[in-house]
């Protein structure tokens, strides 16, 4: 068993409301440049749909993800490495900009500065690629509240994939949002397709970052990539993708996506997974087999073998109870209520979702019937196969149980905490009946409802926050003492990030001081010496008034209009007292008589 910690997401998708709160604030914060004007990190898609890039999820046209070999073994879907080299300078399975869209604005500086006509001047959109003048034919959320109509929505790739007994009706179709980032993948086929070696998954928390020094453009992991979350920049040439918001999680705070998420539906922990048995969950032969197989892979935090086994790994105490701590391990693995998207492909993903279960209870509203009756919601789970076997084919490759169980769990939830809620006697048979004991429903729903910021947000920063000491330690850095780099009390890491203006410093020392990043434009005492003040700790004189740093004189001094000595801190135009020299070869004091007799040489 090699013990190793990832950093995962789970989203709950009953509590997404299509705002794109979250794809807005990503795109600001990581993809508001030239190059990546048609590249969103994060994206949330009406279910069905085609989503971003259209139909990315059929990996017969694509070929991203890993597959098994005639023996069994995994291989990447876009081929052998002989194939993929022959296809290196023409990948035949890339996807164009019409597949995810032209990004365009307006020209709105024909509406500013048209002159007076008889018809209302326009603002023509124009593509942010070429430049010239585009029709919109297609967007990043086209598909929203399935708005492109019956005709695109049937071209979804799942709906093809259900029975043909189960046909869409679009008067009476469900639909829901799935927000969609970077899955972070414990087997990740976008770094075993890169020819340069340029993306890797981080050691300490799993994250998956491409190396912009070695990325060389091949775009090979666009293709590799089944979730198509890696981006080509045409500008800069080089591959990029979501970071998990990296410099906010390493100090302990949560993703952009989530930090402004408006329905607080995303929930960030820690998973301890065993490394050496990943392989071999992502080679079962069954595609079915693959959810259970990656449950398989994670360990249970509070077992004492797992946490001596994580600390000889090198794991910190933070993290392993963070581990303890996470409401993504009591998600996935303690409710069971979060499943994978698309464990078909093979890469292990660790961004999870728990399935919806309002188009369930939106059905049984509108026929009459209690939607909140766990009777009702059973029967109505059983019943209504579209739903449930649309939503297997996005999280358990088809597999309807899990589903099952997980919709099944929240409903009891629902109509249990409902029970209570309204101060009834709880009916016991709904925990009974879902296998869960009453106290695990209730922590459940306080999860899922009303769990607070700190509940949903468990992020260790104890990976960085003694960083600075191993920086020191490779570098035999020799202020490596008390007071020195790596010996202050507060958080440096965290510190430096947020620019704070509290730091090691002492308040005398700071008073002196300004952060010109934070200046409001005010003049700062201390920021410019005064020329003719009093400072402290001074014997020497200089123009009349008290010198500093032990008697050195400004306007005067080495050999300068009756200054002593060279390279001295003499008297200069005026009369000293116990002005001592510093590293001259003249007189040693000055009195309060006239100057010294000044040596040969100097120069007046």
């Amino acid at each position: 068993m090699r013990v190793m910690a990832q950093l995962a997401m789970v989203m709950n998708l009953d509590k997404c409301i299509g705002c794109h709160t979250c794809s807005v604030t990503c795109k600001q914060a990581w993809t508001n440049r030239g190059g990546t004007e048609y590249v969103w990190f994060n994206n949330v898609e009406t279910r069905p749909g085609q989503g971003y890039p259209r139909q990315y999820q059929d990996q017969e046209k694509w070929k991203g993800g890993w597959t098994l070999n005639r023996k069994g073994r995994l291989t990447l879907k876009s081929g052998s490495r002989m194939k993929r080299l022959l296809n290196i300078f023409a990948n035949p399975d890339l996807p164009t900009v019409s597949d995810y869209y032209d990004p365009w604005s307006y020209d709105y500086d024909n509406l500013l500065s048209s002159p007076q006509i008889d018809t209302t001047p326009v603002a023509r959109p124009k593509s942010l690629i070429t430049g010239e003048d585009t029709k919109v034919t297609w967007g990043a959320n086209w598909d929203d509240d399935l708005g492109s109509g019956p005709e695109q929505v049937g071209r979804d790739p799942l709906l093809s994939k259900l029975s043909d007994q189960v046909k869409l009706e679009f008067e009476q179709t469900f639909m829901f949002y799935l927000p969609r980032i970077c899955e972070h993948c414990l087997n990740p086929s976008c770094a075993a397709s890169c020819p340069s070696g340029a993306i890797y998954k981080r050691a300490e928390d799993g994250i998956v970052l491409v190396d912009q020094d070695k990325c060389r453009g091949w775009r090979q992991c666009v293709t590799g990539c089944p979730y198509k979350k890696i981006y080509f920049n045409h500008k800069t040439g080089k591959a990029e993708k979501c970071t998990f918001c990296y410099p906010r999680v390493e100090v302990g705070i949560p993703t952009v996506c989530s930090e402004t998420c408006v329905g607080r539906l995303r929930y960030i922990g820690v998973m301890l997974y065993d490394a050496d048995a990943v392989q071999e969950a992502a080679s079962v032969e069954n595609d079915k087999d693959l959810y259970p197989a990656q449950l398989g892979v994670f360990l249970n935090p509070h077992d004492p073998r797992v946490v001596a086994e994580a600390e000889r790994a090198g794991i910190s105490t933070e993290w392993i109870q963070a581990a303890q701590d996470s409401p993504v391990y009591k998600l996935i693995v303690d409710y069971q209520i979060a499943l994978p998207l698309h464990p078909e492909y093979r890469t292990m993903p660790m961004v999870w979702y728990v399935p919806p279960l309002s188009p369930v209870v939106d059905v049984l509203s509108e026929t009459g019937h209690d939607g909140e009756d766990h009777s009702n919601l059973f029967g109505a789970i059983d019943a209504l196969r579209i739903p449930v076997e649309y939503l297997a084919e996005l999280f358990t490759a088809g597999e309807v149980g899990p589903v099952r169980a997980a919709l099944q769990r929240l409903a009891g939830m629902r109509s249990f905490m409902r029970s209570i809620n309204l101060g009834q006697e709880p009916d016991l048979s709904i925990p009974e009946a879902v296998r869960l004991e009453p106290e695990e429903i209730e922590a459940m729903y306080r999860l899922l409802a009303i769990a607070k910021y700190e509940h949903r947000y468990v992020i260790p920063s104890g990976a960085t926050s003694r960083a600075h000491e191993l920086d020191s330690l490779a570098t035999g850095c020799s202020l490596d003492t008390d007071g020195g780099p790596g010996m202050t009390a507060y958080d440096y890491m965290a510190d430096k990030f947020h620019l704070s203006d509290t730091n090691g410093a002492a308040p005398e020392e700071k008073s002196n001081r300004i952060n010109l990043l934070n200046w409001d434009g005010k003049k700062t005492d201390g920021l410019v010496p005064t020329r003719d003040g009093a400072a402290a700790d001074g014997n020497g004189v200089s123009n009349g008034g008290v010198g500093s740093n032990g008697g050195v004189g400004s306007n005067g001094g080495v050999g300068s209009n009756g200054g002593v000595g060279s390279n001295g801190s003499g008297v200069s135009n005026g009369n000293g007292h116990n002005g001592t020299e510093a590293h001259g070869d003249g007189a040693h004091a000055a009195t309060d008589a006239d100057p010294t007799p000044e040596p040969s040489g100097v120069r007046r």
